[in-house]
């Protein structure tokens, strides 16, 4: 009955429109209350929530891949990925640019929404303009962009870093990452190779030798942020949070200094938007710290162990079950909240089971990332539409080749953990 109270309340908000933040506290409350917990342990908890030093991250990277994104970096991206894939004058070549263009930036950028509004704004009308159907170039560019829910810096890993309480590191995490980003890349480079050939897309350009160089030469300068994030901390150079408060740094530097296609009367608003960003999953963190810990309380991780122990022992149709689940969800609420939601009920379940936390952490994201891309709270699909002026529903009918090879990808790396893991153990993490 405790458990009872406590979701149904935090659904009733949901129903009436409540942000999820508040909903997530005043259901906490509710469930306090009904236990008869003090309201001030709740406040206590509201407060511990984002007092962890590891929180500095999110505010980094953040701004970080704000400055890069929304800096120049995406056009140069562009063309770096031109260069390279201009060589094989492989048909379909722009679509094969846009993935290779947005791999890179997932791992600048750490989110969804930014590489799809950055890449998109310059790749979509690129290719409609060479007779590439506008939906498919949206779908192009918003399947490719789930890449950055798992490659580092991801946010969301951070995130699910700080609701495992700190069990799963955002190294690991960062590390496990990224061989099922890029088999999501080049998996989905392979579906638009067919569609090149079946539907005779344009080849790619090659890009004379001069203006090759000089793309290069631009392009290396954003891509040395990847070397700051994943070569300083695998190094031991420094941490995480250092990682992110130098890639601010040289994001800075390499924006306004070197590329001075941004503003400095810009800065300001950057800064602001960033800091919304910042405020909102913070918000979010403290209240799911609320929230964790009445469930907690409530013993909801045991009672949710004891329910799927009596579905199944064996720990592959555990994972069947719950890659339904979080997909279910994944379309009703967003990423990061659903982390900070389901990490404390579901990680002693797998953990019981035998399931590697990292691991667990890989396949969530995908899950829910996936999410992203579908109606009703789909944010990346509604920005990918804003920016390809294309409706929900036109994509929506052509999009389903991207979502079998999603789906795909998502039951290799449920099954095949050795992908998520290889990389945190070579490096002994």
């Amino acid at each position: 009955m405790d458990i009872a109270v406590l979701l149904l309340s935090m659904c009733f908000f949901f129903a009436i429109g409540m942000p999820i933040a508040y909903a997530m506290a005043l259901s906490s409350l509710v469930g306090a209350l009904w236990i008869d917990l003090p309201i001030g342990a709740v406040m206590q908890q509201l407060a511990s929530g984002v007092g962890k030093v590891s929180m500095l991250t999110i505010p980094f990277f953040v701004l970080a891949g704000a400055i890069m994104a929304e800096g120049g970096m995406a056009r140069r991206l562009v063309d770096f990925a031109a260069v390279v894939v201009g060589f094989t004058r492989i048909r379909g070549g722009l679509s094969q640019v846009n993935i290779l263009a947005t791999t890179i930036m997932s791992g600048i950028s750490g989110s969804s929404v930014a590489d799809t509004s950055a890449i998109g704004s310059v790749m979509i009308p690129q290719m409609a303009a060479k007779g590439y159907p506008r939906v498919f170039a949206t779908n192009v560019t918003i399947s490719a962009s789930l890449q950055a829910i798992i490659v580092p810096p991801s946010h969301n890993s951070v995130i699910y870093s700080l609701a495992t309480g700190g069990v799963v590191s955002i190294t690991s995490l960062f590390l496990a990452g990224v061989l099922p980003g890029l088999l999501l890349g080049f998996s989905l480079m392979v579906l638009c190779l067919f569609y090149a050939y079946r539907d005779k897309h344009p080849k790619g350009e090659p890009v004379p030798i001069r203006q090759a160089v000089k793309m290069l030469g631009d392009a290396m300068w954003g891509i040395v942020t990847l070397a700051i994030v994943l070569g300083g901390i695998l190094t031991g150079v420094f941490t995480p949070i250092e990682a992110g408060a130098i890639a601010c740094v040289w994001a800075f530097f390499v924006t306004m200094f070197i590329y001075r296609d941004y503003k400095w009367s810009e800065l300001p608003l950057l800064v602001y938007k960033t800091l919304q960003t910042v405020a909102m999953v913070l918000t979010l963190v403290a209240t799911a710290s609320c929230f964790g810990y009445v469930a907690a309380l409530m013993q909801m991780p045991a009672k949710m162990t004891e329910f799927f122990v009596a579905i199944s022992s064996n720990k592959y149709v555990l994972l069947m079950w719950l890659n339904i689940m979080l997909l279910v969800l994944g379309t009703a609420l967003d990423l990061a909240p659903l982390v900070l939601i389901c990490t404390p009920i579901l990680l002693p379940v797998v953990k019981s089971f035998g399931i590697d936390p990292v691991h667990f952490g890989i396949v969530m994201l995908l899950n829910l990332g996936i999410g992203l891309l579908t109606p009703p709270v789909g944010t990346t699909l509604f920005v990918g539409c804003a920016i390809g002026k294309v409706s929900v529903d036109e994509v929506m009918r052509g999009i389903w080749p991207f979502y079998y090879v999603m789906f795909a990808v998502l039951m290799i790396v449920t099954y095949v953990p050795w992908l998520s893991l290889a990389l945190p153990r070579m490096f002994g993490f």
